[in-house]
């Protein structure tokens, strides 16, 4: 059953993306391989969150602990991150979706940083869907840098929305789902910030067996819920 996704407020999702390698083991293929299935799930979650209008997506693509892993699979990785922005850029520009960047892309090689500076500047005029790709982000490194930047204005008696605008998320609003595959039950350092009162939805599914209708379920179980925002103590 698809609900009425303006109606219930759901205006973005994030997904934490766990299980590549898990299935890649599981089905006796190379690590990279189970990041290439994972690769075409966005493209499916992107294709379905535009018919249902939702508006922001985020997937954390790559952690700052990700750095840690083995060099070739580093490797292999921001090889299949290149060959991913080649081959989506037409279909940003076609549905008209706008490319964004959270994290700390210094690291990366320069032919990466240059295929994502030229589709967050070809795109940069859409909103259709807006397409959040966290690289090399970790949210307490996103905090202090923020406090950093804080502390150059000498600003003094700060509130929330005033720090907001320090984060690499200050225009983008706060997700009302998270999704999390894999059966994993944490954040990871994960736009912790953000997610404050976000609902929270786990799935045991690995990422790359995720599909439209799984994401329905995730979406269907959040239309049931009831967001308080810790307004109604007779109901805590």
């Amino acid at each position: 059953m698809d609900y009425d996704i303006k109606k219930n407020e759901l205006r973005h999702v994030a997904f934490i993306m766990d299980g590549n390698r898990r299935w890649a083991k599981k089905n006796g293929l190379p690590v990279i391989d189970g990041h290439k299935m994972g690769s075409q799930v966005i493209k499916k979650i992107v294709k379905k969150s535009l018919k249902l209008k939702i508006r922001y997506l985020t997937f954390y693509s790559f952690s700052t602990e990700n750095w840690n892993r083995d060099p070739l699979e580093v490797n292999d990785l921001q090889n299949l991150l290149k060959f991913y922005l080649d081959s989506e850029v037409e279909n940003f520009i076609k549905n008209k979706i706008k490319f964004k960047v959270i994290g700390d892309i210094s690291n990366f090689s320069k032919p990466i940083t240059n295929r994502l500076t030229n589709i967050i500047d070809l795109t940069k005029n859409f909103n259709d869907l807006h397409f959040i790709l966290a690289l090399s982000y970790g949210s307490r490194h996103e905090i202090i840098n923020g406090i950093n930047k804080l502390i150059k204005t000498r600003k003094k008696d700060i509130k929330e929305e005033v720090f907001t605008d320090f984060l690499m998320t200050k225009d983008i609003p706060d997700p009302d789902l998270v999704i999390r595959t894999s059966g994993e039950m944490r954040i990871s350092n994960f736009l912790l910030w953000q997610i404050a009162y976000s609902e929270l939805y786990f799935t045991k599914t690995l990422w790359p067996d995720f599909n439209s209708s799984k994401y329905q379920k995730a979406i269907n179980n959040f239309i049931k819920r009831k967001r308080r925002f810790g307004t109604d103590p007779k109901l805590r």
